[in-house]
């Protein structure tokens, strides 16, 4: 079997210059790139586990990183959306797609520079990434092209950008439903902290409760990780003790859990506590009541995110930032309570 030594000693180079090469580093002289391509293929040598491309200029896969997707609940659908609109964009394209599956909170084993380079991969979109990754901090910083879903970067490289709703003005507008329905008494449940997405939209019902005189008591709002369990462990307990108008939830997850614990404390939606979601999971339609909640179109920020990347890899792009279109559906499980209530 071939060595990467053997196509070292045949190219007259180093180990080093060899691994650079197929790595992409900006370092080697093209014309060196290209000779030492061409002496792979010729002995048969393919590093790592896939060299596609090897004596192109232009790399043609796209790889999809993708956090959490194993660990998610049954009832979320959203990574599934997003992997269909990016498989619809690029299948339609010149370019192939690679699938990393990866836990952004244990990942340990590989950066995904790494994996990027190793495949020959040209571009990559970031799906379900924290923003405390280190490994999310050094590919944007690195010459391969990517796109983020639901950050917008702090980053002045060029070859990065990002597709999201506006999340500050879909919270915003979930609140402001609330408020203009006289609910005062509002108890955020939000998700993880280190999230992009949980910061901007507790910016945006941050501005909707200041538009109205009021002030969001950071202290009272729970952190529930966007899983339904711990939503309805944390409701459940606040209600001991406590009872909102409404429970202004960050995703569709949330509201289920926090749902199931307003019923087992004996009060009903919408008429005792009025709940919001977030997301327009295919079970908020089948919730009783049915669950008022801000939709995503999560096809279209796969489909959209993929031909972003797919135009920052050709130098096409005009912008780096691309907002998605979001909608409030309203549905059931809010009450407009009498002006006399507020407090």
């Amino acid at each position: 079997m071939t060595t990467i030594k053997d196509v070292a000693k045949e190219a007259g180079v180093s180990v080093s210059i060899v691994s650079k090469a197929f790595n992409n580093y900006t370092d080697v002289n093209e014309k060196t790139r290209q000779r030492i391509f061409e002496i792979a293929n010729q002995m048969g040598y393919t590093p790592n586990i896939v060299a596609k491309n090897l004596s192109s200029k232009k790399q043609m896969t796209i790889g999809l990183i993708s956090s959490g997707v194993l660990n998610n609940s049954e009832k979320d659908n959203n990574a599934f959306n997003i992997f269909k609109g990016v498989y619809t964009a690029v299948s339609s394209s010149q370019f192939e797609l690679s699938i990393y599956l990866i836990d952004s909170l244990r990942q340990k084993k590989k950066s995904y520079a790494q994996y990027c380079r190793e495949r020959n991969i040209g571009g990559a979109l970031l799906q379900g990434i924290r923003i405390d990754d280190p490994y999310y901090m050094e590919l944007i910083d690195t010459n391969i092209p990517c796109v983020v879903l639901d950050i917008i970067p702090e980053t002045n490289n060029g070859l990065v950008g990002s597709v999201s709703i506006d999340n500050v003005k879909a919270s915003k507008e979930i609140a402001l439903y609330l408020i203009e329905r006289n609910h005062r008494d509002i108890v955020v449940v939000a998700g993880r902290k280190k999230t992009y997405v949980n910061s901007e939209r507790i910016k945006g019902v941050q501005e909707a409760f200041k538009l109205n005189g009021l002030e969001l008591d950071f202290e009272e709002i729970m952190y529930a990780d966007f899983s339904e369990h711990e939503a309805y462990e944390l409701a459940k307990e606040y209600l001991k003790t406590k009872r909102p108008t409404a429970f202004l939830c960050f995703s569709d997850l949330m509201a289920f859990g926090v749902m199931k614990a307003v019923g087992e404390a004996g009060f009903k939606i919408p008429e005792d506590i009025s709940i919001t979601g977030f997301d327009n999971l295919v079970f908020s339609s089948y919730t009783n009541p049915q669950l008022t909640t801000i939709g995503q179109d999560f096809f279209e920020i796969g489909k959209v995110a993929a031909q972003l990347l797919q135009d920052l890899m050709e130098s096409k792009v005009d912008r780096k930032h691309v907002n998605v279109e979001h909608q409030l559906i309203e549905r059931g499980s809010v009450k407009t309570i009498s002006p006399s209530y507020i407090k």
